[in-house]
């Protein structure tokens, strides 16, 4: 039997299961039938069981009956409805605990992002299939991670066979729909957050490093020329060579707060230099750790903004003192 052979074979083996072990359940909502149609057999293929939500509009009809573990729903485009929508999703995903995984489009990330302040959600722009079974992974992972001293051993086995599960049906949808993910976290770190720099952020055991007053935020314009140095050497070598995106959207952050600007989701994605998928993912957990906070706009609801934290703001000030201010005297 070929590895090919087996990989299939084990699909089949046993349904996927969430932490408790209760198969778990994904109620997909899209406006168009065959997107259902799709999501649904790829989740079926890994092992989830589905249940058709039907269209975006229906979650304002009457009572949100059953939501699911999981809930994956496509708006890549937004209006009234399907903002208002959103907005009820969001609220009663939060009471329960349902788990949210919006698909959209770029045009659409700022009104979806701001829309949805309550429930944490992961948001995929443009996924492709491979991505979006790659979410349901993450998401059921997260789910268990709580849980996680509280598992058996067998539990940890079923969990880690249903992330190699979800990992091969995602690289076989890869081959069926003609798209390479790149700039992912590599295969260790696909269910789990990148590492927190506690050196980075929290102020203890540094002896006298962080009790001096914090020096000021360094001058935009030399923040902006770095920016613009870092992304030169996409001129010259492959731009994966270098993906940094969590320090790429701490220098942005940076001249922006100095510069007295606010940035946008869609703005600090595209500093991110990564696929927006990937750069959502790094925004979340980055303020999901106090690196950076969610800033909602207080004239309108439909807007919300990222900004460093003040401990960020302050590692960020301490490292251009300490680390560019002497490269900068050296220079001139």
């Amino acid at each position: 039997m070929t590895q090919l052979d087996y990989q299939a074979a084990d699909f089949d083996y046993d349904g996927a299961q969430d932490a408790a072990g209760v198969p778990a359940r994904v109620a997909i909502f899209a406006d168009r039938a065959s997107v259902r149609g799709e999501i649904a057999a790829d989740l079926a293929g890994a092992g989830f069981r589905t249940i058709d939500g039907g269209a975006v509009a229906s979650l304002l009809d009457g009572p949100i009956a059953m939501l699911g573990d999981v809930v994956m729903l496509d708006c890549p485009v937004v209006d009234g409805k399907s903002l208002a929508a959103l907005a009820r999703l969001d609220m009663r995903a939060a009471r329960s605990g349902a788990h949210l995984i919006i698909s959209t489009s770029l045009d659409a990330l700022e009104d979806v992002f701001a829309a949805l302040d309550q429930s944490d959600p992961q948001i995929l722009v443009q996924p492709s299939r491979a991505e979006r079974v790659i979410a349901v992974g993450r998401v059921l992972a997260d789910i268990a991670n709580p849980r996680v001293r509280e598992m058996t051993e067998v539990d940890r086995l079923n969990l880690l066979h249903l992330s190699r599960q979800v990992e091969a049906i995602a690289h076989k949808l890869e081959g069926l729909s003609g798209r390479v993910e790149t700039s992912e976290p590599s295969q260790g770190a696909m269910f789990s957050a990148p590492a927190r720099d506690d050196g980075l952020l929290i102020e203890r055991g540094e002896g006298n490093r962080f009790n001096a007053a914090r020096p000021p935020l360094p001058d935009p314009r030399h923040v902006r020329r770095i920016i613009s140095a870092r992304q030169a050497r996409a001129k010259f070598f492959d731009a994966e060579l270098f993906a940094d995106p969590a320090w790429d959207m701490l220098l942005d952050l940076t001249a922006a707060q100095a510069e007295h600007q606010r940035v946008s989701v869609t703005s600090l994605c595209i500093a991110a230099g990564v696929p927006a998928t990937t750069a959502l993912r790094w925004i979340k957990q980055l303020v999901d750790s106090g690196v950076f906070v969610r800033v909602d706009d207080p004239s309108d609801r439909r807007r919300a903004f990222i900004g460093l934290s003040d401990q960020s703001a302050s590692a960020m000030a301490r490292y251009f003192a300490e680390v560019e201010a002497p490269l900068l005297q050296q220079a001139a």
